[in-house]
């Protein structure tokens, strides 16, 4: 199977979507066509339509490449969606809906509506839990008070500004394993949820270097936790979350440089979106795409869902 290296090569191969159609099919089904719905490799091509028949006897025996995937259901062509999907996974600090309906020529509001299920495609699962040495941290993400009109500020605590915290949990490079993150929108910052989120994700007995926070004093049961005091240094020896603070900076220049103004209960989209290049950084712009692209089968997301009042299908409420 061809496939693209850069971009030029990706918006030039891609711009054929037959192309487009034989890759997409083929990183999707690399051991042939399977039936979405019965899973059976009893199936027929229709040329004429780009469609399969499962001969199996069932409801909706029809089906496209984009069946049971973030595709599905939209009219826009793989021959769009694959450099939108290039240029997601490989864009350092983003790509903005606007930038993206400039440059497919589509509307702001579809270019909007494929990154968000582009970002779902993003999301990734480990294998297993973090061991050896971690970092626990958390940030938090909102506007800056000096930025708002007077008539907006309260004074109160933070400039009376609500910001939503985000923990984040990194593995330090250990030998050949190079460190991965994981990001979690919280409620609050409180013991249950931060030591909950911990214990979920790291091996009971890991080192877990963690800032003087007192949400973190029940890890001490479980780990071997190491505190450094922000009042006193930010480092001493091998005990920092220096590698999380890097990460925040990422995080924040993609937020406020490229997408400028982020809803809470939309967050954590952007959060797996960079957590996913981070994770994949020492592979090339192609590994990235290829990995984002095996990603779509088994996810959907709604228009109307994603625009729910209370943050659709978010992981904790607004």
């Amino acid at each position: 199977m061809q496939a693209p290296e850069t971009l030029l090569e990706a918006v030039t191969y891609f711009s054929n979507p037959e192309n487009a159609f034989e890759f997409f099919k083929q990183i999707r089904w690399p051991k042939g066509v399977r039936c979405p719905r019965c899973n059976s490799d009893k199936v027929t091509f229709l040329e004429n339509a780009k469609v399969w028949k499962c001969r199996t006897p069932h409801p909706k025996q029809k089906f496209s490449a984009k069946v049971g995937t973030i595709f599905e259901d939209s009219p826009i062509g793989l021959d769009k969606w694959l450099p939108a999907m290039w240029l997601a996974s490989n864009c350092k600090n983003g790509v903005s809906s606007y930038e993206l309906h400039r440059a497919l020529g589509v509307t702001q509001k579809t270019a909007w509506f494929m990154l968000q299920r582009i970002r779902l495609a993003m999301q990734q699962g480990f294998g297993g839990k973090m061991s050896g040495t971690c970092e626990a941290d958390e940030t938090y993400i909102g506007a800056k008070a000096r930025y708002m009109h007077k008539n907006r500020r309260t004074g109160v605590g933070d400039a009376g500004i609500k910001k939503t915290p985000v923990q984040g949990i990194l593995q330090r490079t250990e030998g050949e394993t190079l460190s991965r993150i994981v990001l979690k929108v919280v409620p609050n910052t409180r013991r249950p949820e931060l030591c909950g989120n911990v214990r979920q994700h790291v091996e009971a007995g890991s080192t877990v270097n963690t800032d003087a926070l007192m949400s973190y004093d029940d890890l001490e049961k479980d780990y071997d936790r190491q505190v450094i005091d922000h009042l006193e240094c930010y480092a001493k020896g091998q005990v920092h979350t220096n590698g999380l603070e890097n990460f925040w900076s990422l995080l924040k220049r993609s937020l406020k440089g490229t997408y400028v103004n982020v809803e809470p209960f939309h967050l954590f989209r952007y959060c797996d979106e960079q957590a996913f290049r981070f994770n994949e950084r020492k592979d090339n712009d192609q590994g990235r795409f290829i990995k984002a692209l095996s990603g779509v089968v088994g996810k959907g997301l709604r228009y109307a869902k994603l625009i729910a009042a209370e943050g659709g299908d978010g992981p904790c409420p607004a």
